[in-house]
């Protein structure tokens, strides 16, 4: 009997895993055909132009409503019945944040459709119907993603593995979309700042696929066209957040929840008072840098060289504190002897993942401004501050992926908050009476012996034995009870391993707000990696600007999940 259901949930499990097989290789064929669609319009491919590219990417965001509405109405016909749920996915904050950059995005769409209106005489009707589309396709995936994240689909499975992957590189080709338009944007600005850098014998015709006909109101053109830009950051991350969400809503289909599965403890204030300090100190002075990087950078040669020195000297400085902050972990979880947690979780393994891959971004530039500094022949001043900036960037990110993996792996301590200590004291004809703590376990003391003391108000009730009770209650009177050796070993313990844990959640508050610091100067145009003039003299200019404009948004985006991860991990320790 037992080979034969063996056999059965084999046979069961082998066209469910062909169908994530084949649902997969669906999803990475869209992706291909949007990216090739993309990289032709982005050269000017003869016959692919921006309609063509538009066109596609609304037809995959009707599909994607279609079958949202479609899973939407079965769940709200089933919602009766009881689903398994996987409770490390979906976190609250991560749908808060991914709501606050939905909004943003809905702001950026009203932003495009009014730039349409001014220039519809010599727009293709797509650009206005895409911006109307992927709003309602915003709202409607946030919903979804609010109400069923953490969903273990087991109805359906196939047709919903094809469903949700559709979503998924849906959002990832929106993503590399909105990657493309920032990046040609910051292209244009990024060559004249060359020139005033002095590099002007670097020539090349960028172009950013400017309408061909004049605004009908000048004013709002510019509001518009201007705005767009600074704000397609977080139309970026609002998507690669959506993505991953989905990624791990697909991983979860038709798989059974896990009954030791831990619940997510709220986020405290309490106790991360220093980190939070430091971190919004960290994240002030990096608003003001990027404000003076911005108004500076491109004015003057002096004023650039200025604002480049200004950047890197801040990021070495932050860069120290965070390397310093988390070897500091990394030394206390040595010193600390706690299982890991190697249970089954899709959400944790994306994780871990994303935090490496996307480190790879950062690391290649890094790596290709040390060539840089190497190989030139001259070297301005500013450029020698590269060096250690480049460096540090290397071994922080070494050294946080380290400390965040270990940390969302390790075993969360095994505190019960119903065990409290009880310490009774009471005054007794002028003295005090303590009796040894006792620990009580959901309400009821563990004594040993069956002797439980009850605590009325501010009295003491004898323990319940009699007569025996009295007598030892009156030779006890005017008399303090010593408490023994192993109670004090034991408060010894506990303290220090609050100290840690205090340690640990300051450190985490602290590069959480770090993060976010860095988060900021890449994706609002503070790119000394464009600027500095350095590495398009080495490698020149289309090669480097094509590397930079690869690595460049997983940079950013590794920053932002950083941030994200480290929350889980302050709310976790």
């Amino acid at each position: 009997m037992e080979k034969g259901g063996g056999a059965c949930a084999a046979s069961g499990s082998y066209p469910q895993k062909n169908a994530e097989i084949l649902s997969s290789q669906y999803g990475i064929n869209l992706f291909l055909a949007g990216l090739l669609l993309t990289f032709a319009w982005a050269v000017h491919a003869v016959g692919i132009s921006k309609s063509h590219l538009l066109s596609y990417l609304i037809t995959l965001m009707l599909i994607q409503l279609l079958w949202m509405l479609w899973y939407l109405c079965r769940s709200c016909t089933q919602r009766r019945l009881i689903r398994d749920k996987d409770t490390h996915a979906g976190a609250r904050w991560l749908k808060c944040g991914i709501t606050l950059f939905a909004v943003i995005t809905l702001i950026l769409d009203a932003f495009k459709i009014g730039y349409y209106i001014d220039f519809s005489n010599c727009l293709s009707p797509t650009e206005g119907i895409f911006p109307v589309t992927h709003a309602v396709h915003t709202i409607l995936q946030v919903y979804f993603l609010w109400c069923h994240a953490k969903d273990m689909i087991q109805s359906f499975k196939t047709l919903e593995r094809f469903g949700v992957i559709h979503s998924v590189f849906t959002n990832l080709l929106l993503w590399t979309n909105g990657v493309l338009t920032e990046s040609k944007h910051q292209l244009n600005e990024h060559k004249e700042r060359l020139i005033t850098l002095g590099f002007g014998n670097i020539s090349i015709v960028l172009d950013d696929h400017a309408p061909q006909c004049n605004c009908t109101t000048t004013t709002l053109c510019s509001v518009f066209s201007q705005g767009i830009y600074y704000l397609y950051p977080f139309n970026i991350e609002y998507h690669i957040l959506a993505s991953t969400m989905l990624y791990v809503l697909w991983k979860n289909i038709g798989r059974k929840v896990e009954h030791h599965q831990q619940h997510k403890t709220p986020f405290k204030f309490h106790g991360i008072t220093v980190g939070m300090i430091f971190g919004l100190i960290v994240l002030i002075s990096t608003i003001a840098i990027v404000v003076v990087y911005l108004i500076q950078i491109g004015r003057s040669k002096i004023k650039s060289e200025l604002a480049l020195t200004m950047f890197y000297l801040h990021a070495i400085f932050v860069l120290i504190l965070m390397c310093t902050a988390g070897i500091v972990a990394l030394l206390i979880y040595r010193l600390e002897d706690r299982l890991l947690d190697n249970s089954k979780n899709p959400a944790r393994k994306l994780d871990a993942e994303l935090l490496v891959g996307t480190a790879a971004g950062s690391w290649l530039l890094s790596w290709g401004s040390i060539l840089a500094i190497i190989c030139a022949q001259a070297h301005p001043k500013y450029t020698w501050y590269n060096l250690p900036y480049s460096v540090l960037v290397i071994i922080e990110k070494y050294i946080q992926n380290l400390f965040i993996i270990e940390s969302i792996h390790r075993e969360q301590e095994k505190v019960n908050d119903n065990i409290k200590t009880l310490r009774i004291v009471t005054i007794s004809q002028g003295s005090t009476l303590s009796f040894t703590p006792k620990e009580i376990y959901n309400g009821r003391a563990a004594c040993d012996n069956g002797e439980v003391p009850c605590l009325f108000k501010s009295s003491i009730c004898g323990r319940d034995d009699g007569g025996n009770g009295a007598k030892e209650e009156s030779s006890q009177e005017n008399s303090l009870v010593m408490h023994p050796a192993s109670d004090f070993s034991f408060y010894g313990r506990n303290s220090v391993t609050n100290n840690k844990r205090r340690i640990l959640k300051n450190i985490a508050a602290f590069l959480f707000l770090c993060n976010l610091s860095l988060w900021i100067p890449p994706a609002f145009g503070c790119r000394p990696e464009y600027d500095n003039g350095l590495e398009e003299i080495v490698f020149g200019f289309e090669p480097w600007i094509i590397v930079v404009n690869l690595a460049m948004p997983f940079s950013i985006f590794y920053r932002m999940h950083s941030a994200a991860s480290l929350f889980e991990v302050n709310c976790k320790t």
